[in-house]
């Protein structure tokens, strides 16, 4: 599916630590824009209904065994047909030998041909999993993503709120911080966000009255990670006092983020309430939430005013 996004095909050659065979210049200029892959057994069959050639097509013992057993003029011709269609690049799995009349078909039509030594399915599966974050939907949003017992918590709120000095205490207590400021969410799939930073400000946190640090620095590597699944948004904001907060949890909210929804909660604060740790108690409250269980709930049983859930 053709998202709008794209990847060099030299970030994929790097990714994957692919071998070139032909055509390997200009691969930052190629761009690849669907998440797709494609087995051309059919293509090298004469069959072209239904192709795109704006997938990776990715060759393996079928299509190889496939062509075995013609000669030599017409594996010729085949990959000639095939190469025609200007696919966007050819990959050739399990290290299988490269025939002449491949290589000679993707150098003619300029065409990339590349090899790796992983099996097809394997490689395959890997392929398309990379390519659905590089092209996934994505927005960009003001907050802070942090990791808290493995759930991948959304911090929102106002500048000057108090977001990265919660996420620094984080660290302190052993979590990992994932982005400040900028979070980039990607929609992977139709139930997974998958958060990171921008590259020019990943693993930097802005203090106000200290400035910039950089948390990788200061406290290790195990203080930061690269992405993180989105599992909880919480905002905070200055306790007013004429507003009604959820006291019970019972209700349980959500928040739309690229269509997906996620349990979403409001954490208000004033000086005295130590953020961190009710972050973590958030975190460890949604996961039993994840595993079924609900203390508001049960809470409620006990005491007959509701039937537990």
């Amino acid at each position: 599916m053709d998202s709008g996004y794209s990847v060099s095909l030299e970030k994929i050659v790097k990714e994957f630590s692919l071998e070139t065979i032909a055509c390997g210049e200009g691969l930052d200029k190629i761009r690849v824009t669907m998440s797709d892959v494609n087995r051309p057994a059919p293509q090298l069959g004469g069959f072209f209904d239904y192709y795109d050639n704006k997938r990776i097509q990715i060759i393996g013992n079928v299509e190889t065994a496939f062509l075995a057993q013609f000669d030599y003029h017409t594996r010729a011709k085949s990959y000639q047909r095939f190469f025609a269609t200007k696919p966007v690049a050819v990959i050739v799995a399990r290290n299988i030998d490269i025939a002449p009349e491949l290589k000679a078909a993707a150098i003619e039509n300029n065409v990339p041909l590349f090899r790796t030594a992983s099996p097809t399915s394997e490689f395959s599966a890997a392929l398309i999993g990379y390519l659905g974050v590089e092209l996934a939907p994505r927005q960009t949003v003001h907050g802070v993503l942090v990791e808290v017992y493995g759930e991948g918590i959304l911090i929102l709120g106002e500048s000057g709120v108090g977001k990265s000095e919660a996420a620094i205490e984080l660290v302190k207590r052993g979590h990992r911080l994932i982005a400040d400021d900028a979070v980039e969410i990607r929609r992977v799939s139709s139930k997974t966000l998958v958060g990171t930073a921008p590259e020019n400000i990943r693993h930097y946190v802005e203090l106000r009255g200290i400035g910039i640090v950089n948390v990788r620095r200061i406290f290790g590597m195990g203080a930061v990670k690269e992405s993180e699944n989105i599992r909880l948004v919480i905002r905070i904001e200055p306790w007013q006092s004429d507003k009604l907060y959820d006291r019970m949890g019972i209700d349980e909210k959500t928040t739309e983020i690229l269509g997906n929804s996620v349990p979403y909660i409001e954490i208000p604060v004033k000086p005295g309430r130590n953020l961190a740790v009710i972050i973590e108690v958030a975190a460890m409250n949604n996961r039993q939430k994840e595993l079924g269980y609900n203390a508001a709930n049960e809470l409620m049983a006990k005491l007959g005013l509701e039937s537990y859930k």
